[in-house]
């Protein structure tokens, strides 16, 4: 393990390593992974985590080796510092690839992150004011750690930009549009297209000539459907609280709650979009957990409102599945990603259950494996084929990074 900074330039004379490391920045915490471009493999990934505050700390894992520091009151500038410390001396970053999660319609694609691009990046803030300014200041952040390696943004919201206007306007006064971008975007469009790649791979078909339906579903959830490689419908929309049930979002309510509840309960309009966000969904109807393992565990001990919880995720999410078919002229398989989506077999088998009307058929056995080994299929021979494919948005981040820094 390096204490001391590695090589970082855009050289690729030297012999070491070649790697794109990989940032993730929240309000409060910075994600990161380095990754070798040669063999895709990631050789270090890591967290540092409560930014700004006296229990600042980073941790990180690398084969073989774990570690954690404390870095109290670090700020994000010093995080990122201590990040380039503990990197690897046999590697030499060649670039940096920012997720960012909001682009609007003026990122289609993942950009070299220059003043311009920034500008643009303010632009947009205010259609994800929880997310954008906080990848913002990640970016500010490595550009003075990093100043001499090129930053590169990829947009969750980039995938969704083939959507036909038909799936992401509104019905909502049309000026809402025109003016202000009130539309559909959708999120997780790393994640959706890392995992159409990787399925038609596994299906042995072009990704050309790939329709699917792709359920992303960790903390935040949602579904997508893939026609001929390209996203023609998603159930999130101008925000990530959209769509499906998720770990502590609501997903779809009925837009006159948030009237109800505010003269119900004397709120404002800021404390009733608090509780959709950060109150709701898993968590607000088992009143026990947003995590899907605690509460398949005290369901099974029989608490009725974690086995509640886990029924309406399972239904919505069919429901969305079927909505999203729509958007399809056939159906090549039903994929499941994200920690749950993998991991998870119980929410398979519920989902897939209210998916009879497709013809699916679970293969007890391959679902409690998490797939079969070659495809990740979990149905019968004779089903309609529903897969596992784990995701990996920093592959493909550093993908996208490599494109835009070699073209």
């Amino acid at each position: 393990m390096a204490t001391s900074a590695p090589k970082t330039t855009n050289s690729m004379t030297s012999d070491k390593t070649k790697a794109v490391l990989v940032i993730n920045c929240g309000s409060s915490s910075v994600k990161f992974a380095l990754i070798d471009i040669s063999g895709e493999q990631a050789l270090i990934t890591g967290l540092v985590e409560r930014v700004g505050s006296e229990d600042a700390a980073i941790s990180w894992k690398q084969p073989g080796i774990k570690g954690e520091k404390a870095l109290p009151g670090a700020n994000l500038v010093e995080g990122l510092s201590e990040v380039m410390a503990i990197l690897p001396n046999d590697v030499e970053v060649i670039a940096v690839g920012h997720r960012v999660v909001h682009g609007a319609e003026e990122f289609t694609g993942s950009v070299l992150l220059t003043d311009g691009v920034m500008e643009g990046l303010h632009r947009c803030a205010a259609l994800a004011p929880l997310h954008n300014p906080a990848n913002i200041a990640g970016i500010r952040a490595a550009q003075k750690v990093f100043p001499e390696l090129p930053q590169v943004g990829v947009f969750d919201t980039a995938f969704h930009q083939t959507l036909p206007k038909h799936a992401y306007l509104y019905p909502v006064p049309y000026d809402w549009y025109e003016d202000f971008g009130v539309r559909r975007y959708g999120f997780h469009g790393t994640s959706h297209r890392y995992v159409a790649e990787e399925t038609a791979r596994r299906l042995d078909k072009e990704l050309s000539q790939l329709s699917v339906v792709i359920a992303h579903l960790g903390n935040g959830c949602s579904a997508c459907a893939v026609k001929d490689g390209l996203s023609v419908d998603t159930t999130m929309g101008i925000s990530p609280l959209e769509g499906l049930v998720m770990g502590t979002r609501s997903g779809n309510v009925d837009p006159a709650l948030h009237e109800f509840i505010s003269k119900a309960k004397g709120w404002s309009l800021d404390r009733v979009m608090s509780a959709l966000n950060k109150e709701s969904g898993l968590l607000g109807i088992s009143g026990k957990s947003n995590d899907m393992r605690t509460l398949v565990t005290v369901a099974e001990a029989g608490d009725e409102r974690a086995r509640l919880a886990i029924d309406v995720f399972a239904y919505r999410l069919a429901k969305a599945i079927l909505s999203l078919t729509a958007a399809l002229s056939d159906l090549d398989a039903i994929v499941f990603t994200g920690g749950i989506g993998e991991n998870s077999e119980k929410v398979r088998a519920l989902t897939l259950g209210y998916l009879r009307i497709l013809g699916v058929q679970v293969d007890e056995a391959l679902n409690e494996q998490n797939g079969d080994a070659a495809t990740g299929r979990i149905t019968k021979p004779d089903s309609l084929p529903a897969l596992v494919v784990p995701t990996n948005e920093e592959l493909m981040i550093a993908r996208e990074t490599l494109i835009v820094t070699s073209s």
